[in-house]
C-alpha cells in the first residue's frame, strides 16, 4: 500500500510523538508485510473489513492489546487517506477494542504515595507531584518547560490527542514548583541537572518504586 509510505511523509506523520512514530513504524512493517500487494479499489469492497478483522482476531491470539494497537494504526492511515481522496472507503472505521483491561490496580493509595516519598531521591518528588497533581502523561510532563508555569496554571499540548489544556496549580503542587524555582529550561531534570530522556526516567521510576515496595 503506497499510503503508508504516504501517511508517514504527512503532516499527520509529523504530530506523532517520537516515541509513537517508533511504534507506529514496527506495526506499519507488519501491515505491509500482511497487505503491501492489497489493491486500493478493493478497500470499498463489503468482504475487505471480514479480511482485516480476521487479521486482527489472529494476532489477538498472542495479544489482544497488541492486536488494538495494530488495528487502530491501519484504521487511522486509512482514514488519513480516505480523507484525502487517496481511498474510497475506510473498512477499519469503528473497528471497536478486543482488550478490555483494568487499571484499578495501578491506582496507589495514599500508603503508596508515602512510600514512594519516604524512600525516593529527591529528584522523583517533584514528578510524582506533577503527575498527581495534573493527570498528565509521563513524556508530556518530562516536555513542560518553567515557561508553561505561570505561578497559578500550567499550559501544555498533550502529545497524544494534541489537546491544549490549562491546569490550575493546587497549593500542594504551588509550594514544590516554587521551592524548586526554576525560571528556564525544563521543570523535570536528573539529579546531574540534566533534561531527563524517556528511557532514562522510566528506569530511574521503576527503581524508586521496587525500593519503596509500590509495584
Amino acid at each position: 500500500l503506497t499510503i503508508l509510505q504516504g501517511f508517514q511523509s504527512s503532516s499527520d506523520w509529523d504530530e506523532l510523538a517520537p516515541r509513537t512514530q517508533k511504534d507506529y513504524v514496527r506495526l506499519i512493517k507488519l501491515i505491509e508485510a500482511k497487505f503491501g500487494d492489497f489493491p486500493l479499489s478493493a478497500l470499498s469492497d463489503r468482504r475487505t473489513r471480514a479480511i482485516f478483522l480476521a487479521w486482527r482476531d489472529a494476532r489477538a491470539t498472542s495479544s489482544r492489546r497488541q492486536a488494538d494497537y495494530a488495528w487502530q494504526v491501519l484504521a487511522r492511515i486509512l482514514s488519513w487517506a480516505h480523507g484525502r481522496g487517496l481511498v474510497a472507503a475506510n473498512p477499519c472505521e469503528k473497528g471497536g477494542r478486543l482488550y478490555r483491561g483494568s487499571r484499578a490496580d495501578k491506582v496507589w493509595t495514599d500508603a503508596d504515595e508515602a512510600a514512594f516519598l519516604a524512600s525516593a531521591p529527591p529528584h522523583l518528588y517533584l514528578p510524582l507531584m506533577l503527575a498527581l497533581w495534573t493527570g498528565q502523561r509521563q513524556g508530556d510532563l518530562l516536555r513542560l518547560t518553567w515557561t508553561q508555569y505561570d505561578g497559578k496554571v500550567i499550559r501544555l499540548q498533550q502529545s497524544k490527542t494534541g489537546a491544549r489544556v490549562v491546569i490550575p496549580v493546587g497549593a500542594p503542587l504551588k509550594a514544590v514548583l516554587d521551592e524548586a524555582g526554576g525560571r528556564t529550561g525544563f521543570i523535570l531534570m536528573t539529579s546531574d541537572g540534566k533534561p531527563w530522556t524517556a528511557d532514562g526516567f522510566r528506569s530511574s521510576w521503576r527503581k524508586a518504586q521496587l525500593a519503596a515496595g509500590v509495584v
